[in-house]
């Protein structure tokens, strides 16, 4: 009997871009062992998730690191490359997987993606509303149980 390959993880949430062209986030993360080697965090847009999509290599960042206030998936006027995650394995690369992120009004836009979207075309930029994008970050991150960093 042949292999099949392996299906793509998909999340719960919405699975296309909402009416009004803008795309959904949705971020969940897992708790680590015994599950897996190490907390991570995964990144769905649009039900796809983007870092398996974009190397499937790369596990996502710790929600500490990722999801904390003024931390990298939050937006501001200047854009900014942030790494959303890293090569596991015993000998990790040195290059994370980033993504460009900018705001523009009350949009937020990833760009420098590559990955196959729904329809097998490549998604090289998705935006999202600012409203539904920090909510999100904000639910994850509180859902993570992660205490805030005390500086």
């Amino acid at each position: 009997m042949p292999r099949r390959a392996p299906r793509a993880l998909r999340a719960t949430g919405p699975d296309r871009r909402n009416g009004s062209g803008t795309s959904t986030l949705l971020i969940g993360a897992c708790p680590g062992h015994p599950v897996c080697a190490a907390v991570h965090t995964y990144l769905f847009v649009d039900g796809l998730d983007v870092v398996a999509r974009s190397d499937s290599r790369m596990v996502g960042l710790a929600p500490r690191r990722l999801l904390r206030p003024g931390g990298p998936l939050h937006p501001t006027d200047m854009p900014r490359l942030a790494a959303v995650a890293a090569e596991s394995g015993p000998d990790p690369s040195p290059d994370p997987l980033t993504v460009r992120i900018r705001l523009r009004g009350e949009t937020v836009i990833w760009s420098d993606l590559m990955y196959p979207g729904h329809d097998g075309t490549t998604v090289e930029e998705v935006r999202f509303h600012l409203e539904q994008y920090l909510g999100e970050i904000e639910r994850a991150y509180a859902a993570s149980g992660v205490s805030p960093v005390r500086g």
